[in-house]
């Protein structure tokens, strides 16, 4: 299934004129759809703006398997403003025991600098969001890194809430292989 979302988005842009200035808004449609197969959106920006460049292992052939492959482990969006790609959405569903319902869980949201303050960003929660409702889903999961703390502002105005009482944890590489050799020895 394609999806696809267009909205006028205006843009306040500020331009001088005769030592006053003066605000123009332009119109520009932003399209939240399914990326196709053959597009990979720039990952290593969102590694770098994570810190995390040192950590990531995947090629791109990983991505285009695991993304757009036979079997697809994660779901992908695509946001263009104005025909250009402006930010990305990957998410996969999970399931809550507590809500006895599956949910969605966003692994990564990223906006390209120079399309942020452009509504990109709440528009594809939005349309995740939606999608959670229409696929009678119970709750959208996410995490974010603690020192980003425009992220956590932003989360918090469209009503998110911090969950204070729970830590992630993860399990991988050597530790992961040495629990794993653990369960088929004994």
């Amino acid at each position: 299934k394609k999806w696809y979302a267009c909205m006028k988005v205006k843009s306040k842009d500020k331009k001088r004129r005769r030592k006053k200035e003066k605000k123009r808004e332009k119109i520009f449609f932003l399209m939240i759809r399914r990326p196709p197969r053959s597009t990979l959106f720039p990952y290593t920006t969102l590694f770098r703006s994570e810190k995390l460049a040192h950590e990531v292992i995947a090629s791109e052939a990983d991505l285009r398997r695991t993304l757009f492959g036979e079997q697809p482990s994660a779901e992908a969006l695509i946001a263009e403003y104005a025909g250009q790609p402006a930010g990305f959405a990957i998410f996969f569903t999970s399931y809550s025991t507590f809500l006895a319902q599956p949910g969605i869980y966003l692994e990564d949201l990223f906006v390209l600098p120079e399309f942020r303050g452009r509504r990109i960003g709440k528009t594809l929660l939005a349309f995740l969001a939606g999608l959670v409702v229409e696929r009678r889903m119970g709750r959208l999961d996410w995490s974010v890194l603690d020192w980003n703390e425009p992220a956590i502002k932003f989360y918090e105005q469209i009503g998110a809430r911090g969950l204070a009482d729970w830590t992630q944890f993860r399990l991988d590489g050597a530790a992961l292989q040495r629990l794993a050799e653990k369960a088929t020895n004994e």
